[in-house]
C-alpha cells in the first residue's frame, strides 16, 4: 500500500529538492536545444545561407506547433477522458480484434511501469465516472498518452528524414560542379569559341543518348527508357550541358558565363524550406489513415505503396521531360549552326506547373516518414508482437520500401528535380543573390507606386501606365542581365 500511495503523491507532498532537480534538468535540456538552434541559425546567416536559415525557422515553427499540441492535450485530457459514450459505439472500427484485448490486459499486470500504473489508477477513476452513467470513456487516458507520443515521433522523424534527403541530394548535385567548371573553361578557350561550328543533330551526345526515334512505338520506348533510367545514371554530363545551355539562352542570353550549378543549388535550398514543414493536408492524411487503420484491412501495409509508386512516377516523368526536349530538337533539325539548344517550356510538366513536382516530393517524404515513424512507435510502445504491428510478412516489406524510397529520392529523384524543373517557362527568384533580390523587390514596389501615381495624374489616363509598364519591363530585364553578370564576375 505504501508503494502505491507513493506513486500517487501530489506536488503538495513531493520534496522540494525533487521538484527543483526535475525542473533544472527539463529547463537545461530545453535551453541547450534552443541555443543549438540559435547558434546554427546564426552561422547560416553569417555564411549567407538564407534559404537554409528559413528552413531552420520552419523547423522551429513545427516544434512550436508540437509544443502547443502537447500543451493542449495535457490541459484538456481530464475533460476528454470524461466524455462518455455507449459501449456499443466503441466496438466498431478497431485496430485490433477484441480477442487481443484480454491478452493485452493480462500482460499489463506484469509489465506495467510506475507511470502506466499511475495512468491506470486515474483511468479507473474515469471508468467509475462513466460507469455510473452505464457508459464508457470515448478515449482512455492511456490511449490519449500514446497518441500524444505518436504525434511527436511523427513530426521529429519527418523533419529528420527531410533533412537527410536534402543533404544527400545536395551532396550528389555538388558532384556535378566539375561539369560546370569544365564548361566554363571551354568558354574561355578562344580557339573553340571563334571556330565556326556546324552540329549534326543526330551525332550530338545528348541526342544519341536521349532520342528514341519517331512514331507511336518511340513514345512507348521513351516512357520505358525513362522508367529504367532513373535507377542508373539518371543525369549525364551531356544532359547537364544541354539543359544548362537551354536555360542560359532562354533566360540570360547576355551572360554565357552564368554559373548554372550555383543557381541550381540556391533554388533547391529555397525549396527545402517548403519540404521540411507539415502542411494542413498532410495532417489531414494522418487523420484519414488513423480512421482507416481497421483490423483485417492491413491499411498500414497497402498505404506504404503510395509513396513507392508515386516516387517512380515522378522520376519517370522527370526523365521523360529530358527525352521530350531532345525529341523536339531532333524532329525539327538535321544540322544546327553553333551549339545545340533545347527550349524550356511549362508544357512538359503536369498541369503546366513545375511546382506540382515539389508537392509530390513533399508528400512522398512525409508519407515515408509516417510509415517509419508508425512502425517505430508501435514497436516501442506496444512491442514487436503487437496486433497493430501485424505479421512479419507485412512488416519487412514496409521497412524495405521505406529504405528504398529514402535512397532513390536522395540520390536520383531530388537531383533530377533540381535540374529538370529549371526547364520551365520562367526562372526562379534564386537566379539573383539575396541582396539583388531585395533591390529588385524594392524597385518593383517603387515602380508600382509610380505607375499608380502617373495613372492618376495623367490627363489621357492611358499613356502613363502603358509607358511606365514598358519601362518597368525594360528596366527589369536590364537589372536581370547586368546584375547577374556583375555577380558572376565578382
Amino acid at each position: 500500500m505504501a508503494g502505491g500511495e507513493g506513486e500517487g503523491t501530489s506536488l503538495e507532498f513531493t520534496p522540494t529538492w525533487v521538484v527543483a532537480a526535475v525542473c533544472t534538468v527539463i529547463v537545461g535540456i530545453s535551453l541547450a536545444v534552443e541555443r543549438l538552434l540559435h547558434y546554427t541559425g546564426k552561422k547560416l546567416k553569417e555564411s549567407g545561407q538564407k534559404p537554409l536559415y528559413e528552413a531552420l525557422q520552419k523547423i522551429k515553427e513545427e516544434l512550436m506547433l508540437l509544443g502547443f499540441i502537447s500543451l493542449l492535450l495535457t490541459v484538456s485530457q481530464s475533460r476528454i477522458v470524461k466524455i462518455c459514450v455507449k459501449e456499443s459505439i466503441t466496438k466498431h472500427l478497431l485496430p485490433c480484434s477484441l480477442s487481443h484485448k484480454k491478452e493485452a490486459s493480462s500482460n499489463k499486470g506484469y509489465e506495467a511501469t510506475s507511470h502506466i500504473r499511475h495512468l491506470l489508477a486515474e483511468e479507473a477513476t474515469t471508468l467509475g465516472y462513466c460507469a455510473s452513467k452505464n457508459k464508457v470513456p470515448l478515449l482512455s487516458l492511456e490511449a490519449l498518452h500514446h497518441l500524444h507520443i505518436f504525434i511527436f515521433v511523427l513530426a521529429v522523424v519527418h523533419v529528420a528524414f527531410s533533412v537527410l534527403t536534402v543533404v544527400f541530394g545536395v551532396a550528389k548535385i555538388r558532384e556535378w560542379k566539375h561539369w560546370e567548371e569544365s564548361i566554363t573553361k571551354d568558354n574561355f578557350d578562344h580557339s573553340k569559341v571563334l571556330k565556326h561550328k556546324v552540329t549534326r543533330v543526330k551525332d550530338h551526345d545528348f541526342i544519341k543518348d536521349r532520342f528514341v526515334g519517331m512514331g507511336k512505338r518511340s513514345a512507348i520506348r521513351g516512357w520505358l527508357r525513362s522508367f529504367f533510367k532513373q535507377f542508373y545514371g539518371s543525369v549525364t554530363k551531356s544532359d547537364y550541358v544541354a539543359l544548362r545551355l537551354g536555360f542560359i539562352m532562354t533566360h540570360c542570353k547576355a551572360n554565357p558565363k552564368f554559373n548554372f550549378h550555383k543557381y541550381m543549388i540556391r533554388a533547391l535550398e529555397d525549396d527545402f524550406k517548403k519540404v521540411v514543414g507539415i502542411s494542413w493536408y498532410l495532417w489531414l492524411f494522418v487523420v484519414v489513415f488513423l480512421l482507416m487503420n481497421v483490423n483485417g484491412l492491413h491499411v498500414y501495409f497497402w498505404i506504404s505503396f503510395i509513396p513507392f509508386f508515386l516516387l517512380l512516377a515522378v522520376g519517370t516523368k522527370l526523365e521523360h521531360i529530358i527525352i521530350q526536349l531532345a525529341q523536339e530538337v531532333a524532329e525539327k533539325h538535321v544540322a544546327i549552326e553553333g551549339e545545340l539548344v533545347v527550349h524550356p517550356s511549362d508544357d512538359h510538366f503536369w498541369f503546366r506547373r513545375p511546382k506540382v513536382v515539389l508537392f509530390f516530393i513533399h508528400f512522398i517524404l512525409f508519407q515515408n516518414a509516417f510509415e517509419i515513424a508508425f512502425v517505430f512507435w508501435i514497436w516501442v510502445q506496444y512491442g514487436f508482437d503487437s496486433c497493430i504491428m501485424g505479421k512479419v510478412a507485412y512488416i519487412i516489406p514496409r521497412l524495405i520500401i521505406g529504405l528504398f524510397i529514402q535512397v532513390l529520392c536522395s540520390y536520383s529523384t531530388l537531383p533530377l528535380y533540381a535540374l529538370v524543373t529549371q526547364m520551365g517557362t520562367h526562372f526562379k527568384k534564386s537566379i539573383f543573390d539575396e541582396h539583388i533580390q531585395a533591390k529588385v523587390v524594392g524597385w518593383a514596389l517603387h515602380a508600382k507606386k509610380k505607375m499608380a501615381h502617373s495613372g492618376g495624374t495623367n490627363d489621357s489616363g492611358q499613356d502613363g501606365p502603358a509607358t511606365s509598364s514598358a519601362a518597368a519591363t525594360s528596366a527589369f530585364k536590364g537589372i536581370q542581365l547586368s546584375q547577374v553578370n556583375q555577380n558572376q564576375q565578382a
